[in-house]
């Protein structure tokens, strides 16, 4: 590589670390100038007990004058600490795309390869659309159950539901999720982990909490108590869960939603508008009869008798047993309905 190719490479960063480099030094000279014309003028008259207004005056020019310089150099400091962290990111993408040749099917692809198809192509999913929130909307909501359920089965050694809809493998709280946290660490899909993770862990926080609140006060109920875990607040959230929702964020958009919008891709426009407006419409009818039931079921609990013909069909079609198999950890007041059914067997 010639001298001449060399500066073209070097001169995108090379006149921006040379600038720098000479604001350093005019930062000096002015420090210097400043001790001359007002720290040592001004000590002087501080000791004497005089002051000499035309120079306060001058000092005070001096003072907003700096202060806005700060305010610009920090700007810019912000903005080429963004493009370090950006290109370092972007860097190692392409360095592990490059390293794992071998096993790029089970590498996911680099965001930056996604942005750039994207742009490519007139796709109905393209960007952060409605289509491809709602599109992870439901992969969010199914993939969070499977999850939730290995886990399950890893720590505990059993499998049980962690359904949050009477129909399908679904939970609308891991959908609602990946949406929030897409919508939310989109704009830091090619940068560092740090903020991925910042991002994951109070956005995840937040819908918790909001999710658990919400449910509690329309429906009288609790799918979780972190009660007797360290550092939680209402029972609703805790740390321990806010950091896997922290590196939940990562692992989201560093390698699954890539994962994901990369297949999204693969969709026809005309299929993949009428796939995604169908699936949008069960969900939506699921969670409509969710709700029904739910409050069907939290009326039971309460000894309320079905009032007519409507509620005594819902008894029907989602009695106690199914209920307490599709929502194994919901409570209602003190104690979750399968704990008052095991208690009542134990009497």
């Amino acid at each position: 590589m010639d001298e001449q190719q060399k500066i073209a490479r070097a001169a995108v960063s090379g006149r921006l670390e040379q600038s720098s480099l000479e604001l350093a030094q005019t930062a000096k000279d002015i420090e210097a100038g400043l001790e001359e014309r007002y720290y040592i003028p001004l000590a002087e008259e501080a000791s004497k007990h005089t002051s000499d207004s035309a120079r306060l005056e001058d000092a005070k020019n001096e003072i907003d004058s700096l202060h806005r310089a700060a305010h610009s150099i920090l700007q810019s400091y912000q903005t080429v600490s963004a493009m370090e962290d950006e290109l370092k990111a972007r860097t190692h993408d392409a360095r592990r795309s490059q390293k794992h040749k071998k096993l790029q099917a089970l590498n996911p692809p680099a965001n930056g390869s996604i942005d750039l198809e994207e742009e490519r192509k007139d796709h109905f999913a393209r960007g952060m659309n409605l289509y491809k929130l709602l599109l992870l909307l439901a992969v969010g909501s199914f993939a969070g159950v499977i999850v939730e359920m290995l886990w399950c089965y890893l720590t505990r050694g059993y499998l049980e539901s962690r359904r949050g809809l009477v129909y399908g493998p679904f939970n609308l709280l891991y959908g609602a999720g990946a949406v929030f946290l897409t919508l939310t660490l989109y704009k830091f899909r090619n940068r560092g982990y740090i903020w991925s993770f910042l991002g994951g862990f109070v956005v995840g926080s937040l819908l918790e909490y909001l999710c658990s609140w919400g449910q509690e006060v329309l429906l009288g109920s609790r799918s979780w108590d972190y009660s007797d875990m360290p550092l939680n607040i209402n029972g609703r959230i805790c740390l321990a869960y806010s950091v896997f929702w922290g590196v939940l964020g990562v692992l989201w958009i560093k390698d699954i939603y890539p994962r994901a919008a990369k297949l999204i891709l693969k969709i026809p426009n005309r299929a993949g508008r009428i796939i995604t407006c169908v699936i949008t419409a069960f969900l939506i009818v699921d969670a409509c009869v969710t709700a029904v039931a739910l409050a069907r079921w939290s009326s039971r609990i309460d000894g309320k008798p079905a009032s007519n013909g409507f509620w005594e069909f819902v008894d029907e079609r989602f009695p106690d047993s199914r209920m307490e198999r599709i929502f194994a950890n919901m409570e209602f007041g003190e104690a979750s309905p399968a704990e008052e059914g095991q208690n009542y067997e134990q009497n």
